[in-house]
């Protein structure tokens, strides 16, 4: 491959996950603050993304998989995707900005899907070499941050009440507008399914691989990930307009710490994979989810900060040892046969149905607390994902037997 080729592969995962880093992660403040929408409907919002997982494999399986070049889909997607960010970030109320943003996410979400298949289709050893381009994904997230709160300032306190955050919309529509010019010199990626048979619903929905769960250890974690999804709706929902009320500085700079986490315990995944064994790092995953939501229980923006910022930081442990290794447990139980269905299957039961759950729960729990003057009680809002994702880790410490899984590199989603 020619460094031009790496160049372009590394650029687009780059605008693709600084596209979405640049608007998701501070969402909830804008919406709160700005449009002044209820926990109710900042759920109903997040949950576009569920809804998005759950029709992607649609449209990736109905029409990329048969019709057009993956990277001629992907362009005229952000293309499109660019005018909905324009729109977004001028929608005066929620009633106008909720279907946009549907929209928006139902196309949105298969580019996932379609970024990665631009890359491995270039790629002699996918498992050696995959990493290298998806990192540069994080590295977009953390950069889509690091404008907002360290040189625009978007998300500070009188960012915030003035209506700024808007600007990341703006800044993510030019963004789309760049990477959907940018797809058509990416490389040709012409559909694999062409002239091959239909592809039946069973396929599209990866349901051939619902016999895997006739193994009980996997049944016990298919339903654990699932579980484990609901308290992470609450992190990606309510994370920022947390930081955001408690007025802690540059609170979308903050959270790329979990970024760079996320990296590092990339790192480190496979040894602890092969030392520990698997039980033991899916429970790390799980107790990792539990202690983040005690410590912004129990935090401050004053002395007790660190614990802010330590919690963040635990995002590496919460998504590598459990959402990294589940990937890698599910190849391992599914074998070739099996592969593709197997993951869109745990895709969509993890990102779809489990964090569908989880935004519901998290919107209408954040608006029980409201504060009559404004806020919200966060302890309370927070013990909630910590009481929850704490009985998952038992009753998976319980009801699942170790065993010994094959380490390959996997490849991720959301950051």
């Amino acid at each position: 491959m020619n460094g031009s080729i790496k160049f372009r592969l590394g650029a687009m995962m780059f605008l693709e996950f600084f596209i979405w880093g640049g608007w998701f992660v501070t969402m909830g403040s804008y919406l709160s603050a700005t449009l002044h929408a209820t926990g109710a409907q900042s759920g109903m919002a997040y949950s576009t993304q569920s809804w998005g997982a759950i029709i992607a494999p649609f449209i990736i399986g109905l029409i990329a998989d048969r019709y057009f070049n993956a990277e001629k889909l992907l362009g005229l997607i952000h293309l499109v995707g660019a005018v909905l960010m324009y729109l977004l970030a001028r929608s005066g109320d929620f009633s106008a900005f909720y279907p946009l943003l549907f929209v928006y996410m139902l196309l949105f979400m298969p580019t996932l899907a379609l970024v990665n298949t631009v890359a491995l289709r270039q790629l002699s050893d996918p498992a050696a070499q995959f990493s290298f381009y998806r990192v540069w994904g994080t590295i977009g997230w953390i950069v889509a941050g690091v404008l907002i709160s360290k040189l625009f300032h978007w998300d500070s306190t009188a960012g915030v009440a003035s209506g700024a955050l808007r600007q990341t919309f703006t800044m993510c529509a030019v963004a789309s507008l760049v990477l959907g010019l940018f797809s058509f010199a990416l490389p040709a990626t012409p559909p694999k399914a062409a002239g091959a048979p239909r592809a039946s619903l069973g396929d599209i929905l990866g349901l051939d691989a619902l016999a895997l769960l006739k193994d009980r250890n996997y049944l016990v974690f298919f339903v654990a990930s699932i579980l484990i999804c609901i308290p992470l709706a609450f992190y990606y929902q309510h994370a920022n307009q947390f930081l955001t009320e408690l007025q802690v500085p540059d609170s979308a700079f903050k959270q790329t710490f979990g970024q760079m986490s996320e990296v590092l315990f990339m790192l480190v995944l496979p040894v602890f994979l092969t030392r520990w064994g698997l039980k033991a790092t899916l429970l790390v995953g799980m107790a990792a989810w539990a202690a983040r939501y005690a410590l912004f229980a129990y935090g401050n923006a004053g002395e007790l900060s660190f614990m802010l910022i330590i919690g963040i930081a635990l995002h590496g442990v919460c998504y590598d040892f459990f959402f990294v290794s589940g990937q890698i447990y599910t190849d391992s139980k599914a074998g070739a046969r099996y592969q593709s269905a197997a993951q869109g299957l745990i895709t969509l039961a993890t990102y779809g149905v489990g964090m569908l759950v989880g935004f519901w729960a998290a919107g209408h729990i954040t608006d029980r607390f409201a504060l009559a003057g404004g806020g919200h009680d966060w302890r309370s809002i927070w013990i909630y994902p910590a009481v929850f994702a704490a009985a998952v880790f038992v009753l998976y410490a319980l009801a699942f037997r170790n065993e010994k899984v094959s380490y390959g590199n996997s490849r991720s989603g959301q950051s």
